[in-house]
Formats: structure tokens, C-alpha cells, sequence
């Protein structure tokens, strides 16, 4: 199980090192980021849960352990044909492809990975990259947008989804929506990576024959959209729990809106059930859009949505908590109960 974990977390280093080159240049701090966190991910998954059966690798030398990489990688091959079923093995072979440069084997096995995982947005991210690697003008296609588009549908925050699909939209000769695409991305990164980040926005909007961004926020702004932030405390009502077989997949979206306006949310954060009870603080870091901000409001309407599906847009069979009408700034935190009937 070490073995397969610290291969697993070097093929992820080697992979994401490759297909992160074109956001490493304009933003390295976030990129060293999103690979170390992926990389710890990766070799937590393989240390807690044990490494599945249909991955588990064939003896290649005496003591079990391949002599090369591209052995481990055929070995892996071999236990798909055997087990294909198997979407994070497809996953760990499509990066390993990448990380060898061999793009067209990438996409297929990245599209092998989303027919058994339809709705996880970093796998329909690193599919659409793989795609956007294999083509032969580096232009994503069709199908790679409508991952891109589908990932960032299931996860607003998800910030190399949005990185490519502006990427893309600025290729196919859209510079507006590449800009109004990367915009949420600056109430997400760090200062040095946003200041890195606005040129590109500034170019894309000039394209456009848009203005540039206003001036960056200065500190007094930035502590008064502080003041808006609210804290919300998320539980699950426990005679609806016990009534109720919950999947454990399931994700909970801590949502704010403009009281009576778009069903956009203002502010929304992620989280997955076994998280419950929680507690969240929205503030402008996690608005999806630049242009409507919470420090903006003077009131927000906040609740929380159980979806079995992991898609911020409500589903059939998503259950909300009953809404609370909340006035900025907010002086305590804000109680919401998944499954209360009352």
C-alpha cells in the first residue's frame, strides 16, 4: 500500500507539474499550492482507505516493487483491462500519461475516468486538459468546454477550471467572457497572485474594447467588506437524521442571495455532510462573481442545501434549510437546521 501511495503521489507531482506550466507563469504561488495539496490528497486517499483490489500491483520484481515507472504504468494498464470499472485508477493513468507527455492516451483515459465519475469537477477539469494538451493547435474542443463549463456549474470555487475555461474563451476570440470568467478569481487568490492576474484580465477587457478594472481594493475597503462577512452554523436536525438514510457522498452548500433577486448566490462555500454540524463564515472571498459582492449588500437571505448530487444549482431530491433573512453587518452568527420541519 506504501508503495502504490508514493507512486500515486508522484505520478499526481509529475502530472500536475506538466499540465499546470501555462497558470505556473502567471501565478506560481497558487499552482505550488494546488500541486502539494493534490499530492497530499492523493496519498491520504491511498493511506486511509487501502489500496483498491483492482489497483493493487502485480509482483514485477522479487520484493513486489516495479523497477521503472513505465513498469508500474503497465501494470496499472493491465489491472484496468482486468477491473475498468475503476474511475480513479483511469484518473492516476490519464496523469500518468501526461506526465509523459503522451496527450492522446491522456484524453482517452481522463474520458474513461468521466463516464464512471460524471459529477466530480477536478476530474472533469484534468479531463478537458488533457483534451485541450491532445489537440494538435492546443485549442480546446467543444466537449472540453463543456467540461470546463459543467465543472464550474458543480463547483463555482474551483479555480483551474475557470483558469482554462477563460484560457479557452480568450482563444476562440471572446475576450469579454474570458474577462468576466477570470474576474471571481481575484476574490480567491492571494494578493501577489491577484496582482499578477489583473494585466491578463486588463488585456482580455481591452480586447474587448472594455475599460480596465477599477483599482485594486485598498486596505480600508478590504476591512469593511470584513464587516459584512457573516458566520453561519449549519447542523442537521437529528430526528430527520435518524428517519432518513443519508448518502455519505452528499455535499452542503452554505448559500447568501440577494433577498428577492437572482438565484445566483452572492456567497456560497462547499462542504460535504460528514462535516456536519458546521460552521462558515461568507464574506467576498467566496462570491462567484466579482460584480455582486456580499460587502455590497445591506441584507442577505443565508441557508444551507443537502445535495446528493455535489451541484450548487438545485437538483430533484435536494432538501434546503429553511431560509434566514439576515441584515449586514451581522451581530451573531446565523443557526440553520437541514431537516427541520417545522
Amino acid at each position: 500500500m506504501n508503495l502504490f501511495a508514493a507512486l500515486a503521489s508522484l505520478l499526481t507531482l509529475a502530472a500536475l507539474a506538466f499540465v499546470l506550466w501555462p497558470l505556473w507563469r502567471r501565478a506560481r504561488g497558487a499552482t505550488i499550492a494546488a500541486i502539494v495539496m493534490l499530492s497530499i490528497a492523493t496519498f491520504a486517499l491511498y493511506w486511509l482507505v487501502g489500496t483498491p483490489a483492482a489497483l493493487a500491483p502485480q509482483t514485477a520484481s522479487a520484493d513486489g516493487v516495479p523497477a521503472t515507472l513505465e513498469e508500474a504504468i503497465t501494470q496499472l494498464e493491465a489491472e484496468l483491462q482486468r477491473n475498468p470499472n475503476e474511475p480513479e485508477g483511469w484518473r492516476l493513468l490519464g496523469r500518468s500519461y501526461a506526465a509523459q507527455q503522451r496527450h492522446a492516451d491522456a484524453q482517452a483515459a481522463f474520458d474513461k475516468a468521466v463516464r464512471l465519475l460524471p459529477d466530480d469537477p477536478n476530474l472533469l477539469t484534468e479531463a478537458a486538459q488533457a483534451r485541450l494538451f491532445a489537440s494538435a493547435d492546443k485549442q480546446l474542443d467543444a466537449q472540453g468546454l463543456e467540461m470546463l463549463q459543467k465543472a464550474l456549474q458543480l463547483d463555482p470555487a474551483n479555480q483551474r477550471a475557470r483558469w482554462f475555461l477563460g484560457v479557452a474563451q480568450r482563444q476562440n476570440g471572446q475576450p469579454a467572457d474570458a474577462a468576466a470568467t477570470w474576474e471571481p478569481l481575484l476574490a480567491q487568490v492571494d494578493a501577489a497572485t491577484a496582482a499578477r492576474l489583473r494585466p491578463q484580465i486588463d488585456e482580455a477587457r481591452t480586447e474587448a474594447g472594455l475599460p480596465p478594472l477599477p483599482a485594486a481594493v485598498t486596505a480600508p475597503a478590504a476591512d469593511a467588506a470584513g464587516a459584512h462577512a457573516v458566520t453561519i452554523n449549519v447542523s442537521l436536525d437529528p430526528d430527520f437524521a435518524s428517519r432518513v438514510r443519508l448518502r455519505g457522498d452528499a455535499s452542503v452548500f452554505v448559500i447568501a442571495r440577494q433577498p428577492g433577486g437572482p438565484p445566483m448566490p452572492v456567497a456560497v462555500e462547499k462542504r460535504s455532510l460528514q462535516e456536519l454540524p458546521l460552521t462558515v463564515t461568507l464574506d467576498d472571498a467566496d462570491s462567484p462573481m466579482p460584480t455582486q459582492k456580499l460587502s455590497a449588500l445591506a441584507e442577505v437571505e443565508v441557508f444551507a442545501r443537502l445535495s446528493a448530487s455535489g451541484n450548487a444549482t438545485r437538483q430533484e431530491g435536494d432538501l434546503d434549510s429553511a431560509p434566514v433573512r439576515v441584515r449586514l453587518p451581522a451581530d451573531a452568527p446565523v443557526e440553520l437546521v437541514i431537516g427541520r420541519s417545522d
